[in-house]
């Protein structure tokens, strides 16, 4: 079954642009613009020193903004690169443009990518996926997988239907990706997996291999600025290195990792949701095959008297329209959420049970349960009554029925993306869990919030089932999708995009 892989494209399209440095046609540290034909990369303050180079593409250093990108839907007119590269109509993206002094910091861009698709086209007078397919697709056997977009007649019977993040098939199917090289590779889970072996072979120095030992010894180096080498994400120790990425187009999600020695797991899913089903699938086979990544922590769950179990039984308020209801088989406790989603809690104690699925500990006391997720701080839910649990249900079943966002949810909102983009959040803004939240990831959410530019509009969207506020939010540089709801006082109770 095809799938498109998104993201993944990038690391596999790097090969057709290190075939080309191997054979001399281009130079990993030369300024691109003395490639690119018609089209090039425009000058200005920041690139009066430092110049968009080929390695600064691969690695995401090359200053250039437009992190990735929404594809053309279905009778939506789709543009030439040139126009991407300009955000001239059709174009649904910002302008590519470097804002920052190339190779000064490491910032993803699908941008970047884009422009290394014009350079390979220029210098080989091939577009991309005839060029692909020649170099990179055929001989590593992947013979399912191609760039051409949108995707030939004669293969759309053997591709998957993409969904939303609420279970509906996209309308009018899989959107078209112009950008080849950032998001436009159509593949199967096995070709992926082939992508990956020629990778290790060729580092392993294989006779035949689609790159020579040097180059893909420079392709799996990680820099000093980021975890990316000349294509893919690099992680692990020392002793055992992986490369991969993960890949989202509109409806597809997909997550690639493999050990340089050899080993991995390549998981294509037809979802939005499929992020959570493709790291599970990864932590099962780390655990079967004794990866020194990725495996999930192991807990001893010890057997409890039924009566310990019992008084845990009972509702406890989770958010401002959010129930958890505890409920026991024997000596067995079960939590369900708000949607309906049942799962074990296994007992540590008396009193601290744990989910097996996701890190997080409940400690049950007399009038409120501790919560702890991923090693974060304790937070207080309090126990409700079936008078008060029902109160919160019907809270939440009047906010989806007239779907209007609550008052102070915007206002909030943006002051949240400001503090986020700045890196230096209003914590007051947040509740103690949020705030807790916020601090842990401040790092990694002030370099992405940053890399999306200058916020231009937030529109209210719709009320989801759980009773999230969801707001369309552009930026400069990408669209996403924000979900916000506030507690009582008005802080934020929860908030992602």
């Amino acid at each position: 079954t095809l799938f498109q892989a998104g993201s993944i494209s990038k690391p596999v399209a790097a090969i057709a642009a290190l075939k080309l440095v191997e054979a001399g046609r281009l130079d990993l540290d030369a300024n691109v613009n003395s490639y690119l034909k018609g089209w090039k990369v425009p000058d200005n303050v920041f690139t009066a020193d430092k110049k968009v180079t080929l390695r600064g593409l691969l690695t995401h250093t090359a200053g250039l903004t437009v992190h990735g990108f929404p594809g053309y839907a279905k009778g939506e007119a789709v543009p030439s690169l040139t126009q991407i590269l300009d955000s001239v109509r059709p174009a649904n993206t910002s302008a590519i443009r470097v804002d920052t002094v190339p190779g000064a910091k490491w910032r993803y861009s699908g941008g970047g990518y884009v422009v290394m698709q014009k350079m390979l086209e220029d210098v080989t007078g091939k577009k991309f996926d005839a060029l692909a397919k020649e170099t990179v697709l055929a001989p590593l056997g992947m013979t399912h997988s191609t760039y051409a977009q949108p995707l030939p007649a004669a293969m759309r019977k053997s591709a998957a239907t993409p969904y939303d993040a609420e279970g509906v098939p996209v309308d009018g199917g899989a959107h078209t990706y112009p950008e080849m090289t950032a998001a436009g590779l159509w593949s199967t889970a096995s070709d992926l997996a082939r992508y990956a072996i020629g990778v290790q072979q060729a580092a392993a120095g294989k006779p035949g291999a689609v790159l020579n030992k040097a180059t893909t010894e420079a392709m799996l180096k990680r820099g000093g600025l980021g975890k990316w080498g000349l294509g893919p994400e690099l992680g692990g120790g020392d002793a055992r290195p992986w490369f991969g990425h993960g890949g989202v187009d509109e409806g597809f999600v997909a997550n690639l990792t493999a050990y340089n020695d050899g080993e991995g797991v390549a998981v294509m899913t037809n979802g939005m949701g499929g992020m959570r089903l493709a790291n599970d699938i990864r932590a099962s086979i780390a655990r079967e095959y004794g990866w020194p990544d990725f495996a999930p922590k192991d807990r001893k769950a010890v057997t409890v008297a039924a009566d310990a179990s019992k008084r845990h039984v009972g509702a406890y308020r989770l958010g401002p329209y959010s129930v958890m209801r505890v409920t026991q088989d024997g000596t067995r406790l079960f939590a369900t959420n708000i949607e309906g989603v049942k799962y074990e809690l296994f007992a540590a104690s008396d009193d601290l049970w744990f989910r097996a699925d996701a890190n997080m500990d409940y400690r049950f006391e007399t009038r409120r349960l501790m919560v702890t997720s991923d090693g974060g701080a304790e937070v207080a839910r309090p126990r409700l009554s079936d008078a008060e649990a029902a109160q919160v249900v019907a809270a939440l079943s009047a906010r989806v029925k007239a779907q209007k966002p609550q008052a102070g949810a915007e206002a909030a909102l943006r002051k949240s993306i400001a503090g986020l983009a700045s890196g230096d959040p209003d914590y007051a803004i947040y509740n103690e869990a949020m705030a807790a939240v916020t601090r842990r990831q401040l790092p990694a959410l002030k370099n992405l919030i940053a890399g999306l530019g200058p916020l231009k509009s937030i529109a209210f969207v719709k009320v989801q089932p759980d009773g999230m506020d969801v707001y369309k939010v552009r930026f400069a540089n990408g669209d996403s999708d924000w979900r916000i709801v506030l507690e009582d006082g008005g802080k934020i109770s929860a908030i992602g995009f």
